[in-house]
């Protein structure tokens, strides 16, 4: 069953992540690690669903609100279900939300001593995971012939957890990026980076209480979101879904997160109240008493990178407190974070206004209303300058599968928080308006549409954009059709009008709008249950108005085979890609490692190649291995600076071993 359940969540995972990305696959990485380690938990683990709360359905990312609330009373009305056939029964369930779900959840009960959160149990039942990766690149860049680079130039994590139930977490996570030192150099200790986290929630009035690093998400992201987010381009079921609270942090982000101490209280059944303190050194650049920029990507792989490791310190405290009512929910966040030097960015045209300064307060109010078929909810916000940001959404949802959703933003130029992440055409809450419709229904029976128009508006500068006060829009649709359990597919188009600066062949820079089109065809098929294929067609066409187009195409092909008298899975993937340049470079979602997420990019003319294989050696250890191929027709060396590679083809390997006990 474990083989079927595996191979089943790979497939839910390609379609999700793919239907998601086929709207946006600009991202990171890092917090798409945080989804995936979380639904491989939840499929380890499945939720009891004849017991189960609304806080353990809200831990499925691709459910609506309105979704947990009517299984639940589905629950209550007609007791427990017996089977995965039941759910279709739950007013506004669709076959693939029905399909993805049933991997995440069990209909047997559960054992009530087992679940009885007491130390003896704890050590009881707790189960212990200990897992390792490898990745091996089968050549040689540049920042190694020259001895740029400061250590060996293969890729490792070691991860060790320990969970009992849903209530307790503990667990570190180590890891050196290729290029690092290992057990040299300034990683004497041995891994680059260390993530250590312990988590313990429902524990009698204990909601939830962290020890280590840990990650925060508090209202509409407006004032505190560190977690995993998809902004607007998530579907419209779970656009704007309710924060999260207090999560450990196991992945390996070195950026996102906090390392201290929170804490949540339940003061009633309806009210609670959370604290929590950070203390942690930080990467960037120090100019005497300023620090001049933030590194985030938590390399240190040449001695400038090594020079900017810890060289600053940043404190945060803060507290939530959130009334959770029949009829209307409201939050209330305030957080101050200091910095032991002066942040004070060098000066550019486009970030004027960004966070500056040594310390920084940030409260907001998030409120939810419910009335009828209609959802009214937002966030309100301010720095300690007064500047203000909101986010404000209505939704109607009647019975059935229909959505209708409006939504304005307005995030003052000068608005500072640097935490902050939420719903936007840029990355910062921070220099943009916008208004935002979209609309999800079902149409005949097997098919179902979703779309929506966002316009948006930049009152100063952009980074590449030289001129204040632009304005663009960003419109998406996709048709998806799925006749029956086995076969799925959909195509989608998006187009973006925004403007961007321009450099003609005499020099002259302009501003100008920049069109982007992607469209994308995606068929997912399993014959049998042990078969699964996937098939997929990307287009895209970018242009400055007025200018040559860049245009690119890639078709892909993937197959998983799991054999039911072995436990072994076999899976392949292959692509064809031919882009005019960079600009029209086209990503796609490849299957990766346990906990790890590959979403590879392509431009010029070239091929890849893809084999992953997983076996089970026995019930307690599991390895997995990957092997990808990457040709290019159109060059005689990969990349550039210190990444380049001598030749046309790149090879890579990737190895993990995992023991369960």
């Amino acid at each position: 069953m474990e083989y079927k359940m595996n191979k089943r969540l790979k497939t839910m995972l390609i379609i999700c992540v793919s239907m998601c990305f086929s709207v946006n696959n600009l991202f990171a990485q890092e917090s798409w690690e945080n989804v995936v380690n979380e639904l491989e938990e939840l499929k380890e683990h499945p939720i009891p669903i004849n017991h189960a709360t609304q806080e353990q359905l809200e831990r499925i990312p691709f459910l609506s609100e309105h979704l947990v609330e009517n299984i639940l009373y589905y629950l209550y009305k007609y007791g427990p279900m017996l089977s995965d056939k039941e759910l279709m029964m739950v007013e506004g369930m669709d076959t693939q939300t029905a399909r993805w779900l049933k991997e995440f959840i069990t209909f047997q009960f559960t054992e009530k001593e087992k679940d009885k959160p007491t130390l003896k149990n704890v050590f009881k039942y707790g189960k212990h995971e200990l897992s390792t990766r490898v990745d091996i690149p089968l050549y040689t860049r540049e920042g190694y012939r020259s001895n740029r680079y400061l250590g060996p130039s293969f890729y490792h994590n070691l991860r060790y957890g320990f969970r009992y139930s849903d209530k307790v977490y503990v667990g570190v996570t180590a890891e050196k990026d290729a290029g690092e030192p290992f057990f040299t150099g300034h990683n004497q200790k041995g891994y680059d980076f260390y993530s250590p986290y312990l988590l313990i929630k429902n524990w009698g009035k204990v909601r939830a209480l962290a020890l280590g690093n840990y990650r925060l998400n508090y209202g509409y992201g407006l004032v505190m979101n560190t977690d995993f987010s998809l902004g607007k381009t998530a579907t419209l079921s779970t656009l704007g879904n309710k924060s999260t609270g207090i999560k450990k942090h196991s992945s390996t982000d070195e950026y996102r997160y906090f390392q201290g101490i929170a804490g949540s209280i339940s003061l009633s059944n309806r009210l609670s109240a959370d604290a929590f303190y950070s203390y942690r050194t930080m990467d960037g650049t120090v100019d005497n008493l300023f620090i001049t920029s933030i590194k985030e990507d938590g390399y240190h792989r040449v001695q400038k990178d090594v020079e900017k490791k810890n060289t600053f310190s940043n404190q945060l405290i803060g507290s939530h407190i959130h009334y959770n009512g029949k009829y209307f929910e409201a939050g209330l966040t305030g957080v101050y974070n200091v910095f032991n030097r002066v942040l004070k960015n060098t000066p550019r045209s486009y970030n004027q206004y960004y966070p500056q300064g040594k310390d920084f307060f940030n409260v907001g109010m998030n409120y939810k209303i419910f009335w009828k078929r209609f959802t009214f909810l937002g966030e309100t916000a301010l720095d300690k300058n007064g500047r203000i940001a909101t986010m404000n959404m209505l939704r109607y949802a009647p019975k059935g599968s229909f959505q209708l959703v409006v939504m304005n933003r307005f995030y003052d130029v000068a608005y500072q928080s640097l935490f902050a992440r939420s719903i936007g055409e840029g990355s910062m809450v921070q220099n943009e308006s916008g208004f935002y419709i979209g609309l999800e229904t079902n149409l005949l029976r097997y098919f179902k549409i979703y779309t929506y128009g966002d316009f948006f508006y930049f009152p100063w500068k952009k980074y590449q954009v030289s001129k204040p006060g632009t304005q663009g829009f960003d419109g998406f649709f996709q048709l998806s059709y799925s006749p029956r359990y086995e076969l799925d597919m959909f195509i989608s188009y998006r187009y973006k009008n925004k403007y961007k600066d321009f450099t003609s062949e005499e020099g002259k820079k302009t501003t100008i709008p920049y069109i982007q089109q992607k469209g994308r065809y995606q068929l997912n098929y399993s014959p049998r249950n042990e078969l699964v294929l996937k098939t997929t067609v990307d287009v895209v066409h970018h242009a400055y108005r007025g200018q040559k187009a860049s245009n690119g195409i890639l078709i892909g092909q993937s197959i998983s085979y799991q054999f039911k008298k072995l436990p072994l899975q076999l899976d392949a993937s292959g692509a064809w890609f031919q882009t005019d340049d960079y600009a029209s470079r086209i990503s796609l979602y490849e299957k990766g490692l346990l906990y790890s997420f590959s979403i590879p990019s392509f431009y010029g003319k070239g091929e890849r190649l893809a084999f992953n294989v997983r076996y089970e050696l026995n019930k307690h250890l599991i390895f997995q291995g990957k092997y990808a191929w990457t040709h290019y027709r159109d060059r005689e060396v990969i990349s550039s600076g210190l990444e380049e590679i001598e030749g046309n083809t790149k090879n890579d390997l990737y190895l993990q071993l995992r023991w369960k006990f």
